[in-house]
């Protein structure tokens, strides 16, 4: 094989391995997706058996992160990635970071969507929380397709969202505080249903940072903890 022929076939190889890694990194952000699809769904409707079947699924979202993990830690011995390239395997040890970590807010989702299951419901059926939990699932969704489409407008829009998910978290917070001190016998049910929007919020957070490795992908610029008026007066194309 002439010299010019192997580069070609290494270049070729090193563009499968680049495709195979992104396609792998959407393939997790749907399992977490389904996961954090179901562990709402099992909330609102005190589906216990569905809180814990997402529990005990979590694994799956860790053996997609290892196994990704692993491969972008071969590409960078084998290749030796420069610039734009280098920028992506980044980005992506990153996004399957939070990738993973939405998968663990997901498991709690599940346990406690569980718990709640076995007590008494309020009448509107924890309303506030699928309104959040919708919220943020879209986030993800959203993260994603900005992920798969290197597309930094969508990204800042995502980023914008995360404003909103801590608004309202702070309305449920201060609701729960309100119906502790009206009902003491409500304590552990509201506890729960605390620590449930903690996770929702949390997920938000995670789906913003992977929009912020989206922008660093494409633009080579970090806007982890910039101002987000600064932020978005770069040029998004």
């Amino acid at each position: 094989m002439e010299t010019s022929d192997l580069t070609d076939h290494i270049s070729k190889r090193f563009n499968k391995d680049i495709e195979d890694l992104r396609n792998n990194v959407l393939a997790m952000g749907g399992l977490v997706e389904s996961q954090l699809q179901k562990a709402i769904v099992a909330m609102v409707s005190g589906d216990s058996e569905l809180g814990l079947k997402v529990a005990n699924d979590d694994y799956k979202v860790n053996d997609f992160e290892v196994s990704i993990d692993e491969e972008c830690g071969r590409i960078l011995a084998m290749r030796a990635p420069a610039a734009g390239d280098l920028r992506l395997i980044v980005a992506i040890i990153k996004t399957i970071t939070d990738l993973e970590r939405i998968g663990d807010e997901a498991e709690k989702i599940g346990f406690l969507a569980s718990r709640l299951a076995a007590m008494d419901r309020p009448a509107d059926s924890y309303r506030e929380l699928k309104t959040l939990g919708t919220h943020v699932l879209h986030m993800v969704r959203d993260a994603m397709n900005a992920f798969a489409r290197l597309d930094v407008e969508g990204a800042f829009d995502v980023v914008r969202e995360d404003e909103r998910v801590d608004e309202e978290y702070e309305a449920i917070q201060r609701q729960c505080i309100t119906f502790m001190m009206e009902d003491p016998r409500s304590i552990k049910r509201v506890m729960n249903v605390t620590w449930a929007a903690r996770s929702l919020e949390r997920i938000g957070d995670h789906a913003k940072n992977i929009c912020e490795y989206v922008i660093y992908m494409v633009q080579g610029r970090d806007v982890r903890h910039t101002d987000l008026t600064d932020a978005t007066d770069i040029n998004p194309g």
